[in-house]
This record gives structure tokens, C-alpha cells and sequence, in this order.
């Protein structure tokens, strides 16, 4: 009986486990699709909303120099807390959901996302404004018209920043169920280290990130034609 158990399990080590198996691929398509589609949400989600939160801590920031210390501290304090325990407080108001992933993705974003718009509206040059505010511009149509195109670069880089960053973040949601792509990586752990499904989870969260850092790069060319050849 012992003979028959020890064959069983060098037959199971001796199994083909290749790095790489497109039958894998093909055979579990729609289950990859599916955790796909819940990164790209729980991505963008973060991001649209880090966005949101990070423009007025910014504004707020800019306002006063004592103001912009504590705002940048705060942020960057909720950063250094360990996604485990950021579940952990997270998880008894929102329950094990993809929402409790999003809310902590959305905190961590914020350190990036708050000191690149602070960098970029701190960069519009002072005469810049006080001409404007000179040709009658109230503070909105000031931010829309005059400030915000200034600083978009800025801006852009610190979203790229943070959608590449938030893109990796994700597989920390595994924790509690809902880590994207980052499933097929511990499914593949579990499945007695199966090579394939570990890189097809590792491989699709690279390729994510570059898509979304190649679309991103569009999107400021696009919305920045005036910086282009200053780039050049």
C-alpha cells in the first residue's frame, strides 16, 4: 500500500508542469476573462476615485504651505499601513467584497496621486495667475481656464503613476477574495504550484499595466498637444 501511494505522488511530481500552456489558456478562457474584468474595474474604480479625493486635498494643500505638510504626511501615512490590516479595518463596514479591495486602493493611491497635483498646481507661475485674475477671472474659471491645463501634465504623469501602481496593488486582493488576476496566481500555488496559471496571472498583470500606461500616454498627448515639443 505504501509502495502504491509513494508511485502516485512521483507520478504527480513527474507530471508535465510547464511554464507556459496555451491549452490552459484556451480550456479556462473565460474564467481569466472574468478576473480580468474584475481588475480593470476594481483599476480604474480606484483610480477615477483616488482622482476625485486627490484634486481638492491639493487645492487644499495649495492654499497654505502649514496646509500642505499634514495633508502629504496623512497620505503618505496611509500608504505605509499594511494591506492586511487595512482589510482588517475596512472589512467589518464593508464585509468581504470587492468593495472593501477598492476602498483600500483608493487610500493608497492617494499618496501619489496628491503630490503630483500639488506639483503641478504649485508649477503654474504666480504671473501667470495675477494676469489672469487682471483680465477679470474669477477663482473657477481661473482653475479651469488657466491653472488646470498648466498643471495636466503633472496631473497625467501622477495618474499613469498611480493606474500601473493600482494595476499591481489588485493581486493583494486575494486576501478576501477579489484580487483579479491575482487569483490565478494563488489558484496556481495551490494547484500544487502549477507553472502555467501562475504566469498566465503574472503575465496578464504586466500586460495590463502596459496597455494602461500606453492608452494613458495617449490620452496627455491628446489632451497636451502644446507640450509636445517641448518634450522633443
Amino acid at each position: 500500500m505504501l509502495n502504491a501511494v509513494t508511485a502516485d505522488v512521483l507520478a504527480a511530481d513527474a507530471a508535465p508542469n510547464p511554464w507556459f500552456d496555451l491549452s490552459y489558456v484556451t480550456s479556462n478562457w473565460d474564467t481569466i476573462v472574468g478576473y480580468l474584468g474584475e481588475h480593470v474595474r476594481l483599476t480604474i474604480g480606484a483610480v477615477v476615485l483616488g482622482a476625485l479625493i486627490a484634486l481638492p486635498l491639493a487645492l487644499l494643500a495649495r492654499r497654505s504651505r502649514w496646509l500642505a505638510g499634514p495633508v502629504l504626511g496623512l497620505s503618505t501615512l496611509v500608504y505605509t499601513i499594511p494591506s492586511l490590516a487595512m482589510f482588517a479595518f475596512v472589512a467589518p463596514i464593508t464585509g468581504i467584497t470587492a468593495t472593501t479591495v477598492l476602498v483600500g486602493l483608493v487610500l493608497y493611491s492617494l499618496v501619489i496621486l496628491v503630490r503630483n497635483f500639488l506639483a503641478g498646481l504649485q508649477a503654474v507661475p504666480a504671473d501667470v495667475r495675477e494676469a489672469a485674475r487682471g483680465m477679470g477671472y474669477g477663482p473657477a474659471r481661473l482653475f479651469w481656464q488657466v491653472e488646470l491645463p498648466l498643471a495636466l501634465p503633472a496631473f497625467m504623469a501622477g495618474i499613469r503613476i498611480a493606474t500601473v501602481s493600482t494595476v499591481a496593488l489588485v493581486t493583494v486582493g486575494v486576501i478576501v477574495g477579489h484580487g483579479g488576476l491575482g487569483q490565478l496566481i494563488t489558484g496556481g500555488f495551490a494547484a500544487n504550484f502549477y507553472r502555467a496559471q501562475i504566469v498566465t496571472g503574472a503575465v496578464g498583470c504586466v500586460l495590463l499595466a502596459l496597455l494602461a500606461d500606453l492608452l494613458l500616454a495617449g490620452a496627455e498627448r491628446v489632451l497636451t498637444p502644446w507640450s509636445r515639443g517641448t518634450r522633443a
